[in-house]
């Protein structure tokens, strides 16, 4: 590859792009970002395979460090910049959502959260899969390893104590 072969790159790009994706994506958390640092890597090992040292490691841990730290200098740029005072007026005017929804959505999910807490835990496990992973009946039989009936009573019992919980507190808010 120090040599500038095409073909002997493409081999190395084909043997190694799972890796070096694989490590960026954990690091970043963007399939879109982790590609431009997989991209990224495959172009600095390019132009420096003559530097490459085998007695200080294996191609696949030089790679592997050169994805990290690319990886960890893109999570450093992607910080919050600070938004001058002039804008924020107009930022808050494009959220569709008000300071007063997220609140109230926020102490929603806290008391659906304290709800599903004060379930059985088999309860409250069928009632998450069903509710929030979506889950059926079915996959959540097969999931905990159970009848099928089993995971339809969890959920339906599971549903009916998170309603009479939560039905109250609801209708004060109507």
């Amino acid at each position: 590859m120090a040599a500038g072969a095409p073909e002997i790159a493409l081999a190395f790009v084909r043997r190694f792009q799972r890796m070096v994706f694989g490590i960026a994506i954990a690091v970043v958390g963007d399939p879109q970002l982790a590609e431009d640092i997989a991209q990224q890597t495959f172009e600095r090992a390019w132009r420096h395979a003559q530097v490459y040292d085998s007695r200080r490691g294996s191609v696949k841990t030089w790679l592997g460090t050169i994805t990290h730290n690319l990886a960890i200098d893109a999570v450093r740029a992607r910080k919050a910049t600070p938004v001058s005072s002039e804008d924020l007026d107009t930022l808050l005017g494009i959220v569709t959502r008000t300071p007063e929804q997220w609140a109230l959505a926020d102490e929603a999910a806290s008391r659906i959260r304290a709800a599903v807490a004060g379930l059985p835990r088999e309860q409250a496990r069928a009632a998450v899969m069903a509710g929030i992973y979506g889950m059926t009946a079915r996959q959540i039989s097969e999931f905990e390893g159970i009848p099928l009936g089993t995971a339809k009573t969890r959920i339906r019992t599971a549903m009916g104590k998170l309603r009479t919980v939560l039905e109250p507190e609801r209708a004060d808010h109507d």
